[in-house]
């Protein structure tokens, strides 16, 4: 099954998404801020990459550019899930490379059918 890695610095929201998409089958990892998931995408080549955007240190937008700048990563697909619901921050996540953007909170259902489809594409 698809390896999934999840960043995101909230510890209550990483449960949340990670017990959603393993319950449906899928294998996840973890990273609590853009460094760090920068560095996970590198070694671990996940099928998808769920970024948070307000983060300690490294935000999600520097760490999708940093992804998607990447020879070696740029093909992994990477949807934003923030509290950030401007229509500019959406605008600004898809032009940094993101495939996709949701707004906080989201469903595990949502999120789950999310990955499907960005896996499926």
């Amino acid at each position: 099954m698809a390896l999934i890695l999840i960043v995101d610095d909230s510890p209550t929201e990483v449960h949340v998404m990670k017990k959603a998409l393993e319950k449906s089958g899928y294998t996840t990892a973890t990273a609590s801020d853009g460094q760090e998931g920068v560095r996970l995408a590198k070694e671990m080549h996940p099928d998808l990459i769920f970024m948070d955007i307000v983060m300690p240190g490294m935000n999600g937008y520097q760490a999708t550019r940093a992804i998607v700048n990447d020879p070696g990563t740029r093909s992994i697909p990477i949807v934003m899930v923030t509290s950030k619901g401007l229509e500019t921050d959406r605008v600004w996540g898809l032009r940094q490379g993101a495939v996709d953007y949701m707004v906080k909170p989201v469903t595990p259902d949502l999120l789950v059918r999310k990955a499907q489809a960005t896996l499926a594409a």
